[in-house]
């Protein structure tokens, strides 16, 4: 080949990774939340496709980690990019990096400071990236190979830090070496396993303020301020393939004779299960997705039974209480048009807007067309809170029926919020900020003098005043979620559970001493948190309050799947896609439940001791969760996390290959807020 041609394809093929790489930094980075225009602009200059082997230089625009020698990896764009924003750089500063890897993200870092210098203690990595980074002129930043735990004195302090690698702790080593004003992000985690993204600011010569940021799963910071290097090389692989045991098959066979098995979802056997629920007051029903029909049904079926057997008094959904209202009226036969299906109709749309749920509400409104009293029909209710400004709409609705002249007050209040309309997230971060003043005191003002009212007002209308109460309850938390939304996931995740239960503690109270719910609602919170690897986090969640509240009157009920396909988007706002689910990871619950050759089944996890102890089921394993995103490209990152299935649920329903969920047809409502939430 002439040289002109080798020349002229050297071009087209850089010019192509180019085009990849901005598109990566607008679809994976700027889409999912990162603004500072200083980290997308240094993000859409650096060639990642020369920090990589070049066997995987196809892979370098995919948002995902790649490996690279010694069993390292370069860390996902966006990872790189959003603790690069949490620095807060401004241009200029003197930043530390330890955990150079390839040097990438020094790279990166290097378009915005003025100096980064940057350790790695796998000598073989530094000597790369020092070439790479050389190669590619980037001059101002200066590697060393070393224990990063030490940090770099002879240049500090540092204006920020940012650690790479997840410790037991903060090193005092590297928080003495930043600046006054100086910011430090690393995940921290007492668990090699688990760990939080915390961002450390020093404040004076010893004090030091810290906020979580997000859940983050990074490599080892080994060191003499980290982990130590040999207790590491002791602990167990993670996520690495291992050849079944004779005790692994052994369990499989003890499992595969333990469980209730079913052909299909309508000629289940569900007489075993009620038994097992006997009294309980709450029936929590999970979800491994937000997408599978298979899942759907059977919390239907499950629910139908429920209310029949027993006399279950309510649904309560992880959804909007208005969105939610809107199903209620319909299906206990309030002023509502029959015909019409409006709720739910904003992102994600195909959570509750399908078929399968439709095709349980049609039951239910047929069921409740049967029962005279309309007190004594079975309602549907929302636990959730992301309906900030249709709870404001239908609060001041129901005040200029009941009270024009609070209307009026509460209108004013409530005005505080009118500029975030579009997207409540920024007022959160204007908020946090100190550019504009919270609207807490307003907000909880309007939610007293309700609350303070109610003996007048729910003599127009109980159902009505419930309805009012919780709207101004939700538009109280919201306004708190969206501001705690920026100290950290596990802040607003604890809010939004904490609400969750709470209207749910609300619902059980207006209905009576013997009333009876059935939760619908994403594994994720209807599990017991404690058992899980979110309690390491400092996180619990809506099953794991019914479980401290209420015993054994709590009864949560968790669902798996090996294999199929699934209703989910690829990232915040995007269209619904139907998705191939990979075949579940080696070392999860999910593989476990695959070997044993059935199809569906129930298990029972009370009361089996030899079945679920330690050396059982009991054993902490992987279990996967999707939610309303699902990035397979990613899976093992992104949708495992560790778990102690039998006292994470009291009950396990599965399936082994399953199908999404059919979407109704809509159209998104004009007008109204996008929302943004942290989590499963």
């Amino acid at each position: 080949m002439a040289a002109a041609d080798v020349k002229e394809d050297s071009v087209s093929e850089a010019e192509n990774f180019r085009t990849r790489r901005l598109e990566m930094v607008e679809r994976s980075i700027a889409a999912r939340g990162v603004r500072d225009g200083l980290v997308l602009d240094a993000m859409s200059k650096v060639p990642r496709e020369r920090f990589v082997p070049e066997r995987l230089r196809e892979f370098a625009y995919d948002d995902s980690p790649l490996p690279i020698a010694d069993e390292q990896t370069i860390s996902q764009p966006y990872i790189v990019a959003f603790m690069a924003e949490a620095l807060l750089l401004k241009g200029d500063e003197k930043v530390l990096e330890i955990g150079a890897g390839s040097g990438y993200a020094a790279a990166v870092l290097s378009e915005i400071a003025a100096h980064v210098y940057t350790i790695e203690r796998v000598g073989r990595l530094a000597e790369t990236a020092a070439a790479t980074l050389a190669e590619l002129g980037y001059d101002n930043v200066h590697v060393r190979h070393g224990d990063g735990t030490r940090g770099w004195p002879e240049h500090a302090p540092y204006d920020a830090i940012v650690v790479a690698a997840g410790g037991p702790q903060v090193p005092e080593s590297l928080k003495t070496q930043l600046k006054i004003g100086g910011r430090l992000v690393m995940p921290v985690g007492s668990d090699q396993t688990v760990q939080e993204l915390v961002r450390v600011t020093r404040v004076t010569e010893t004090e030091y303020q810290s906020e979580d940021i997000a859940d983050v799963r990074f490599v080892p910071l080994i060191g003499e301020e980290g982990w130590a290097g040999k207790a590491l090389e002791s602990a167990p692989p993670r996520h690495r393939f291992r050849l079944a045991s004779a005790s692994e098959d052994l369990l499989v066979r003890r499992l595969a004779d333990a469980v209730e098995s079913f052909r299909s979802i309508e000629k289940a056997d569900l007489n075993p299960l009620m038994d097992r629920i006997g009294s309980a007051r709450i029936v929590l029903l999970g979800e491994a997705t937000h997408g599978t029909s298979e899942f759907y049904r059977m919390r239907a079926r499950i629910t139908q039974d429920l209310i029949v057997k027993k006399g279950f008094h309510f649904i309560a959904i992880e959804g909007d209480w208005p969105d939610a209202a809107r199903v209620d009226h319909y299906v206990r036969h309030f002023n509502y048009p029959p015909s019409e299906w409006t709720a739910f109709a904003r992102f994600p749309t195909w959570m509750w807007r399908n078929s399968e749920v439709r095709d349980f509400i049609d039951w239910l409104r047929k069921h409740n067309g049967t029962v005279a009293r309309k007190d004594r029909r079975v309602a549907f209710h929302g636990l959730d809170l992301y309906s900030l400004y249709d709870s404001i709409r239908l609060v001041l609705a129901y005040l200029d029926d009941v009270d024009p002249e609070t209307a009026r007050v509460a209108r004013e209040r409530y005005s505080c919020l009118t500029p975030w309309q579009r997207d409540p997230s920024v007022y959160g971060r204007a908020a946090l900020s100190g550019k504009y003043p919270t609207c807490e005191a307003d907000v909880v003002r309007n939610l007293t003098d309700l609350l303070g009212k109610h003996r007048a007002y729910a003599e127009h209308d109980g159902d009505r005043f419930l309805d009012a109460a919780q709207n101004a309850r939700l538009i109280a938390n919201a306004e708190r979620y969206y501001r705690i939304m920026y100290y950290g996931s596990r802040a607003s995740w604890n809010l939004r559970d904490t609400h969750m239960f709470e209207t749910l503690k609300n619902l059980l109270d207006y209905y009576g001493l013997d009333s009876k719910a059935v939760i619908w609602a994403h594994n994720s919170h209807v599990g017991n948190s404690a058992a899980t690897e979110m309690a390491a986090r400092g996180e619990y969640n809506l099953g794991h309050l019914c479980r401290s509240t209420l015993g054994a009157q709590a009864y949560s009920i968790g669902f798996g799947t090996h294999r199929g396909a699934v209703a989910a988007a690829s990232e915040w706002g995007g269209h619904m896609e139907v998705k191939e689910i990979r075949p579940s990871q080696s070392g999860s619950y999910e593989q476990l439940c695959h070997a044993t050759g059935h199809a569906n089944f129930l298990l029972g996890l009370r009361g089996k001791d030899d079945l679920c102890g330690p050396q059982g089921l009991g054993k902490e394993r992987l279990e996967r969760a999707i939610g309303v995103i699902y990035r397979p490209e990613t899976e093992l990152a992104s949708h495992y996390f560790r778990a102690d299935l039998p006292h994470q649920f009291d009950e396990y329903v599965w399936f082994d290959d399953t199908q999404p969920i059919t979407p109704l047809a809509t159209t998104e409502l004009k007008g109204l807020p996008d929302t943004y939430p942290f989590g499963i």
